[in-house]
């Protein structure tokens, strides 16, 4: 038997082993070899094994290191990282800058004829007649029929004939990015699973859209296995048998199952690359009903169906991942742009393609006033573009990656529900106040369960006052939530109630005072303190607040007294309250309801007067 060796696992670089090398020779083998002079050929052998281990523990580490987001230092490494832990890096970023955007309306018996209502589609194209190379999207549609809180259409006359209004200017205002349309086709011919096509180009902010040679559209998912994506259509009494024509929602939000769908990634800074599913056209997966019979189809030996988890959106394990694209071309039109050089002034973009423009209503009638009412519409940037800058730096892509692997989609606290209620775009109708609460067993009705959870809401007027949210709103708010709700979560959408509140005090003001202009401030003082952009459900009034802050306006001696009162009916909510009940200790507290408090008429419900002391 051979005798065992010591060998030692410790050794790392070049020195290191040399003399771990030579000392194993000269333990081992003294009789064999004892030349170690430099010049010697046992020497030379072992450099080079030295030299070998050296370079193989330096690749180990380098390897080693590069798997860790945060010590990865070769870029390509960290793009690969970064959407393992779910975050999708940005090789550029865009500027935005809100626009405003007029057309005149002709009048008819002195009221605006919104039958001449223009509609801008996204993706128009803004530029500046000072700048060609400057380009801009817009982002959501411009529809001039509709008004909304976050979305309002100013009116304004225009044009007078005595004192009859013959035309009107409407505004509407929209945000837009730095951004350039661009344009590539891939051909395919027999499927192929998982296939993928680069698009090179230098500051890709991403895909548009997506169509192919049979006029089918393609949808970006964030990951293969999605097959279910947001659709919009508009609220009309064909789309929405609720219809109501004073409604605040102008589209209604619906989820929709795709077979056409694929991801992007980036590999590099100038190398987004695409990727398509594994199935085919006859492969109809996501229209298959569930029964008995194909839930759990794709497991292995079809068997073992009690412990499986099932997702609602794919119960029978299809591999498919969506179709693969065959015998088609597709056209890819993606975005290209943003940057620090994306910042431009106020004042520069001026000019709108007319491309994606048409009227809301088919058949407008008079075809020159038509003509005339197209040829107004006009787009200027009264701000300056901001946000425009670089893609992430390697520290960033870092940074972002870990923050995104701890921020998922998914809503698991209450204010994950309060954020994503927020967050919906404005077109679905706004929810301006939201908050939540676990259902208590008093209030549960029969057959609920206690895991129940209750989100409260309300939305704005046109004239942002606080209302209850129409039944449009909540059900795109329930379509909205299905996508990132946990499982197991029941929400229960209500109405918030509304207490509609007006505000006495008395100051007492110096002799050397204005009192009327004092009086001017301390209202002005008291409108900011009750901005309702300010206030949330169940959020108390701190009357010490208020007595400082009246306190600090200049010619106020001492303020005498402050008394909150409750205005009901008329054009005030329903619901009274008993404010005086309610305060402790200069505190008036919310009811146990999840309540807010509004000041509605901020001109006529704050009063003041001065008085001696």
């Amino acid at each position: 038997m051979s005798e065992k060796r010591d060998i030692k696992y410790i050794n790392r670089d070049f020195q290191s082993f040399k003399t771990q090398l030579q000392e194993f020779t000269r333990t081992y083998f003294p009789n064999t070899y004892n030349d170690f002079s430099p010049a010697s050929p046992g020497s030379m052998f072992i450099e080079m094994s030295s030299y070998v281990g050296d370079v193989l523990s330096f690749y180990l580490d380098n390897q080693i290191q590069e798997t860790f987001v945060q010590y990865a230092r070769q870029t390509n490494n960290l793009y690969e990282l970064a959407y393992l832990l779910g975050y999708k890096p940005k090789v550029t970023t865009a500027a935005t800058v809100n626009l405003d955007i007029y057309q005149t309306l002709p009048a008819t018996s002195g009221n605006p004829d919104f039958n001449y209502a223009l509609k801008v589609e996204p993706n128009a194209i803004i530029t500046s007649t000072s700048n060609p190379n400057i380009a801009f999207l817009t982002q959501d549609i411009i529809d001039f029929s509709t008004s909304a809180s976050l979305d309002p259409t100013e009116i304004s006359i225009y044009e007078l004939s005595g004192n009859t209004p013959q035309t009107y200017l409407l505004k509407k205002s929209v945000k837009a990015i730095s951004a350039t349309v661009n344009t590539e086709t891939f051909t395919f011919d027999q499927p192929t699973q998982f296939t993928t096509v680069n698009l090179t180009a230098e500051n890709i902010i991403g895909i548009l859209d997506i169509t192919d040679s049979d006029g089918n559209t393609w949808y970006e998912v964030d990951y293969l296995g999605q097959d279910v994506i947001y659709d919009s259509v508009r609220n009309t009494n064909t789309n929405n048998p609720s219809f109501s024509t004073n409604s605040n929602v102008p589209y209604l939000l619906q989820t929709k199952q795709v077979q056409r769908r694929f991801a992007s990634r980036f590999l590099n800074e100038t190398t987004l690359q695409l990727q398509f599913g594994a199935g085919t056209t006859g492969d109809t997966d996501e229209e298959i009903t569930p029964n008995p019979n194909n839930v759990g189809l794709g497991l292995p030996f079809e068997k073992d169906k009690l412990t499986t988890a099932f997702s609602p959106t794919n119960f029978i394990f299809t591999n498919t991942y969506g179709i693969a694209p065959s015998n088609t071309t597709l056209t890819v039109r993606y975005l290209t742009g943003g940057g620090v050089q994306s910042n431009v002034d106020a004042g520069v973009l001026n000019q709108l393609s007319d491309a994606n423009i048409t009227f809301t209503k088919n058949n407008p009638g008079n075809t020159s006033l038509a003509q005339s009412t197209f040829d107004s519409l006009a787009v200027l940037n009264n701000t300056k573009a901001t946000g425009g800058q670089d893609g992430d730096s390697i520290e960033e892509l870092r940074q972002n990656s870990l923050a995104a692997f701890q921020n998922q989609l998914r809503t698991v606290t209450k204010d994950d529900y309060i954020l994503r209620a927020l967050s919906m775009p404005a077109v679905y109708g706004t929810v301006s106040k939201a908050y939540t609460e676990a259902q208590t067993l008093e209030n549960l009705l029969p057959g609920e369960t206690p895991d129940l959870l209750a989100l409260y809401i309300l939305s704005y007027t046109s004239a942002k006052k606080l209302t209850e949210a129409s039944g449009d709103l909540k059900t795109n708010l329930k379509t909205y939530l299905s996508q990132y709700r946990m499982i197991g979560d029941s929400v229960k959408i209500k109405d918030a109630f509304i207490v509609n509140i007006g505000v006495d005090f008395e100051i007492v003001t110096y002799p050397n005072s204005n009192d009327n202009e004092v009086l001017l401030e301390c209202i002005n003082e008291i409108t900011n303190y009750f901005n309702i952009d300010n206030w949330q459900i169940n959020e108390p009034i701190l009357l010490k607040d208020l007595f400082i802050a009246l306190d600090k306006i200049e010619g106020v001696q001492t303020v005498k007294n402050i008394t909150i009162k409750n205005l009901t009916g008329g054009e005030y909510s329903n619901y009274s309250y008993d404010v005086q009940g309610a305060t402790v200790d200069n505190v008036v507290y919310p009811s146990i309801d999840p309540m807010i408090f509004e000041v509605k008429y901020p001109n006529t419900d704050i009063k003041g007067r001065v008085v001696s002391l």
